[in-house]
């Protein structure tokens, strides 16, 4: 076997060492996520604001309860008599507690109720939404960073192939076999291919800060990831329907139609009558006290127009809620189309870049065994050289596109979360923080103790 034969062969295991997958220890793209889940703080914050909704509840609520408050006054008082130099003064001193319960408010607390659980079970829909977000960036970035590391080896070894060819050039030339056009293409060639190294590297350093922005640490002995076939539906017509099924955008919005449609009736309720009890206990300076109970009723005649405009501007919100659930379906069913589509190309792109990695290496080996007895030049091969490297870069960038392309269809199904994927880690329960304030009377201390 001659020296060149040898090396193309040492260039191929390479490049199939490079695709290879790493060891079974290596860390996985469902470890990524799983530590995306639990430490990106996008999604802590996401949390953080589903917790001050459920509040919301406890607010609402407290229109069905009384209010209760404390008063003490104190007043001196001081009279001169005209033409005289008396001065009268009097000191008097109160204390008292006054109650305020609301027996009938137009059905408007019921429905503040209502529609703040709406907006909490909404808001949970838009907390999945998040977490899925937040795992296709971490599934991106993955994938990424493994595309940009095998790019890097693949642009070493050309470099290394080249600088060969550089001195092979070289040491035909002092044999008087070759040219200084020889030389001068094959360290042009070796000039670039360094170049297009450093672009590489910097590539992949920028994809490691990203992937430490979104997992939360750096990568380590990444496994080739695979793309997620295995809970994918047969055919685009079933991933649609289990999108306008089960996608939280969706389930998010009719949430909001929920909540609106409460705010109307609550409005409403401003332009029916109000009944609430009144009682107060007053303790005066002397040793006397006073004590009053009353009931109120209130009719609203007319409120200047603002209750109407309020009515009338909430039954146009509510219709504005109904028309985003529609747009919703189509971006959900739009998203599922695309994505299907690219995943389909993605896989037709890995069996045609495949053939095309193992033809170019064939013909790099030709063309070099061509060269020996003249039939081809240092030119040709270089540019089979050159054509065996996108190849590689392809394969890899196409390799990419299925991995990514399989978990954004999964986003757009909705299926994209803990249980669906399997993650090993603990899922976030908002249902706990909710059943802990739903119903709390008193108290300024978070459920955690802040």
């Amino acid at each position: 076997m001659s020296s060149l034969s040898r090396r193309l062969l040492f260039s191929v295991a390479l490049s199939v060492a490079a695709f290879a997958p790493l060891s079974a220890s290596a860390e996985t793209i469902l470890g990524a996520m799983a530590e995306a889940y639990t430490n990106n703080p996008d999604l802590n914050a996401a949390r953080a604001g589903l917790r001050a909704t459920d509040e919301g509840v406890a607010i609402a609520k407290s229109g069905y309860r009384p209010t209760i408050s404390a008063t003490a006054n104190a007043t001196r008082t001081s009279t001169h008599l005209g033409g005289t130099n008396v001065d009268i003064q009097s000191n008097s001193a109160s204390v008292g507690v006054s109650f305020t319960q609301s027996l009938f408010d137009g059905f408007q607390t019921k429905n503040n109720v209502r529609a703040a659980e709406a907006n909490v079970f909404g808001g949970r829909q838009d907390l999945i939404n998040t977490e899925m977000s937040i795992l296709l960036s971490a599934a991106q970035i993955y994938a990424n960073v493994v595309r940009d590391q095998k790019i890097v080896q693949v642009r070493k070894q050309n470099l290394q192939f080249l600088q060969e060819q550089r001195n092979a050039s070289q040491a035909r030339f002092d044999v008087g076999e070759g040219t200084r056009t020889d030389i001068s293409l094959a360290q042009a060639q070796l000039e670039f291919a360094r170049a297009s190294l450093l672009a590489a590297q910097a590539q992949y350093k920028s994809s490691i800060a990203v992937y430490v922005q979104i997992v939360g640490k750096a990568p380590k002995n990444l496994k080739a990831p695979t793309a997620a076939r295995n809970i994918l539906p047969s055919s685009a017509a079933a991933a649609v329907q289990i999108g306008l099924r089960e996608h939280p955008s969706i389930l998010s919005a009719q949430y909001a139609v929920d909540a609106a449609g409460f705010t109307v009736r609550s409005f409403e309720g401003t332009l029916l009558p109000s009944v609430s009890l009144n009682g107060s206990v007053n303790h005066f300076d002397g040793g006397s006290s006073e004590g009053k109970v009353s009931a109120n009723l209130n009719v609203p005649i007319y409120q200047g127009g603002a209750a109407s405009a309020r009515v009338r501007q909430s039954k146009e919100t509510l219709g504005q809620a109904r028309i985003l659930v529609d747009s919703a379906r189509r971006q959900v069913e739009q998203s599922i189309l695309t994505d299907w589509a690219q995943l389909e190309a993605s896989n037709a792109s890995i069996s045609a870049n495949r053939a095309q990695v193992s033809a170019a290496q064939l013909a790099l080996e030709g063309v070099g065994e061509e060269r020996k007895v003249g039939q081809s030049t240092t030119l040709d091969v270089l540019e089979t050289q050159s054509n065996v490297l996108s190849a590689q870069e392809d394969l890899a960038q196409s390799q990419r596109d299925a991995v990514v392309a399989s978990y954004s269809l999964l986003n757009s199904m909705g299926r994209l979360t803990v249980q669906r994927l399997g993650l090993r880690v603990a899922g976030y329960k908002p249902e706990q923080h909710y059943k802990a304030v739903k119903d709390k009377w008193f108290g300024l201390r978070t459920v955690d103790g802040r």
